[in-house]
């Protein structure tokens, strides 16, 4: 399934890919479409334990918000944190999406 959804990845994944992509993000390695348990992760940094997620509208519909939270507790359970980005926001963005994910890599 993971491979299938590298090759049929959505237009905000793919320009968040373009930016991120090569170590293009303060030298760290994220992988696209990563399986993790019963999960496929949009976008993951092993080093920060971090996934991002591209979250279009339908996540705020239906069964959608109940399922991505028990998912983020899940990998939240793992030791991943869980970083969800708006698809509007990397197709208005991108490096605003960018600066989100720099800013949950950064310790605080």
């Amino acid at each position: 399934m993971a491979k299938r959804l590298r090759r049929t990845m959505s237009l905000p994944e793919v320009l968040l890919w373009r930016a991120i992509k090569g170590r293009k993000l303060d030298g760290l390695q994220f992988r696209k479409q990563h399986p993790l348990g019963p999960y496929v992760l949009d976008f993951y940094c092993d080093a920060a334990k971090l996934c991002v997620e591209v979250d279009s509208y339908v996540h705020g519909t239906g069964q959608r918000p109940e399922r991505d939270e028990r998912r983020d507790a899940w990998l939240a359970d793992q030791g991943v944190r869980t970083l969800r980005i708006s698809a509007s926001l990397v197709l208005d963005e991108v490096d605003d999406a960018v600066a989100m994910i720099r800013q949950a890599i950064e310790p605080s």
